[in-house]
This record gives structure tokens, sequence and C-alpha cells, in this order.
């Protein structure tokens, strides 16, 4: 799964991935670098909405369907493997993706009752595209507009299984075109992206306890642990 992870690089850094970008006016004037990013907190997707947008998001799909926006805590990833088979997924997966920047993502690797936090990044340190989908709901007492997105995993690669035995789906970057295309570009093609990234060019190691708490979020919380 993906659970926590980090969005440090500016904005510009992504659009050199996506020229064609446009970035929000509340990405513009709002960003920040975060260390410890949490479900239901806002992250930057970027969506397939013709021309690709740089927006924030709520973290933990809300299905246009649902009652109340609660179910979106606890659809914070979504199974690549399964993604036809949810209601929740099917529409999203055909119609409305997103791409996540992230710099890196924490995993918990369990030894008994102790579970030590690792970070995974790229071992160049560049942002990486997380295979995401979104949806908008719209709350029936205000009207207000709720736009939700969910992280996609796959199996691990070399790199994390150590740690855990599932990873977000990270895109290559000759897939984003594809990914960001808007509608229905078929099932087969999108499934050919989200397989298990390339292990040689990630590292892990292990962090500070600091991020356990959902609440810290600093630069300390990216620090290699010393030994």
């Amino acid at each position: 799964m993906c659970g926590r992870f980090i969005q440090v690089a500016d904005p510009e850094r992504i659009k050199v991935q996506i020229p064609e970008l446009d970035i929000g006016p509340e990405v513009s004037s709002g960003f920040r670098p975060r260390y410890n990013i949490a479900p239901t907190q806002n992250i930057l997707a970027v969506l397939n909405t013709g021309r690709p947008k740089l927006v924030y998001t709520r973290w933990g799909l809300i299905p246009f369907w649902a009652k109340d926006p609660s179910i979106g805590a606890r659809m914070i990833n979504a199974r690549g493997e399964t993604l036809l088979e949810k209601s929740s997924f099917k529409v999203p997966f055909r119609k409305r993706r997103c791409i996540i920047f992230a710099d890196g993502f924490y995993e918990w690797k369990s030894a008994g009752r102790v579970k030590t936090p690792f970070l995974v990044r790229l071992e160049d340190q560049e942002p990486f595209g997380m295979a995401g989908l979104w949806d908008a709901w719209t709350d029936p007492s205000s009207g207000e507009k709720v736009v939700s997105s969910t992280i996609i995993t796959t199996t691990a690669n070399e790199t994390v299984v150590a740690i855990h035995d599932r990873m977000p789906a990270i895109l290559r970057k000759g897939d984003y075109e594809t990914w960001l295309s808007p509608g229905d570009v078929g099932e087969g093609r999108l499934m050919e992206c989200i397989g298990p990234y390339r292990a040689g060019r990630m590292e892990a190691f292990e962090v500070s306890r600091l991020v356990n708490n959902p609440a810290f979020d600093a630069p300390e919380c990216i620090e290699p642990l010393a030994l």
C-alpha cells in the first residue's frame, strides 16, 4: 500500500516533465513542501482534463455517487489488479485518471511488534509520477464540490519487497501521455502502464520514527537515520 508520502518539488519542476501542464492559481500561490502527507489531506494531482491541470485534491477517493465523504478515508489506495472489479474505481479508471507526483513514499517494515519506517525514492531524487484516479463529489447539503483522488498500487519490486509487498504504481515518463489522455484509451494499454517500477533506479533507507506522527511535517522526516 501507500499510506504516507512526500511532495517537496516545486510545481515548476513537474512542468519540466509535462511541458503543457496548466498549474492552477491555488497551487501557484499556496504551494509549500510537504514531508509527511497523510490520508484525507490535500495533495497535488495532475488531472486528465483535456490539457493536463495541476490542482489540489483530497487524498481518498469519494465516488460521485457516495452519500457522504467518509468513504474516502477507506479508499486512499486502489489495487491495480482489481480496478475493473470495483464499482468505485471502474469508471474513474476508464475516464478520470491522474498523476500524483511525489519525491518519495514511506513504508514500514514489520519485525514482530516493531515497525520501522523507511523512505523510498529515486536515486537521483527527482520527482516521480504515481498512477492515480480522481472523481468529483458534490455535497448534497451545501452544493460544495470535492475533487478527490486515490493512488494505484502494484506488487513490490526488488527494492521495496524487503520492506513491504506492495508499492505505488510509478509511471514511466513515456506513459504519461497515455495515462493523461481524456476518456477511454483501452483497458489493455492502461494496464501496461501500472506494473512495478524498475528497482535499479530506486533506493530505500530507514528514517526517524518522527514520521509515525501524522501531525509532524518537517524535513527531519526524510533524513536517513544515523547508524
